[in-house]
């Protein structure tokens, strides 16, 4: 039934597209980009539900106060406290390790505004989860989100980082000036 809303929602009323060859893991990080609104959020949940799969994504504690706090945890969210000493990697590789499927979506800009020096914590937390990283494209042009490109991390970030971001080369954001690839 949630497909079928999802479904719904996102193919009839907003006349979105899937371009979707990537093996339905059952754990995955997924790098979700460009991000440059946060409709972005939104769109994403409709096109992920709408493939009949769960993903759950990080966000900032102070999001999550009442009542957009029950909105945001039923949809997925996992509140962060970036300000604590403990490893953000190591507490979601945990996470991974104690759920049979999960699906983390990141974004790897960390912000909707234009920022080449990309956030390296989604690939640090599939290294260590010995998880697979499923690359996401949203392309308002097209209304088209795609997912085609799975990598699993080498190790060789240098090398991982260049193909990952070579990847979203031609995806455009809602926002396309907020959107940074920095040096490939």
């Amino acid at each position: 039934m949630k497909k079928a809303i999802y479904s719904f929602i996102y193919y009839r009323l907003l006349g979105w597209k899937t371009n979707v060859t990537v093996t339905n893991y059952d754990k995955c990080v997924i790098c979700a980009a460009p991000h440059t609104t946060n409709l972005d959020l939104f769109i994403g949940k409709l096109f992920y539900g709408a493939l009949g799969r769960k993903t759950s994504f990080m966000m900032k504690k102070e999001w999550f106060f009442f009542p957009l706090g029950l909105f945001f945890k039923a949809v997925g969210g996992i509140p962060v406290d970036r300000s604590r000493k403990t490893s953000l990697v190591d507490q979601m590789v945990k996470h991974f390790n104690e759920c049979k499927k999960f699906h983390l979506a990141i974004t790897p800009e960390g912000t909707r505004k234009a920022n080449p020096n990309w956030k390296k914590g989604f690939y640090y937390i599939a290294l260590k989860a010995q998880v697979p990283i499923v690359l996401i494209g949203i392309d308002y042009s097209k209304k088209m989100i795609s997912a085609t490109k799975a990598i699993m991390p080498s190790g060789d970030i240098d090398k991982d980082m260049r193909e990952i971001k070579l990847y979203f080369k031609d995806f455009q954001g809602k926002h396309p000036e907020n959107f940074a690839l920095g040096e490939i």
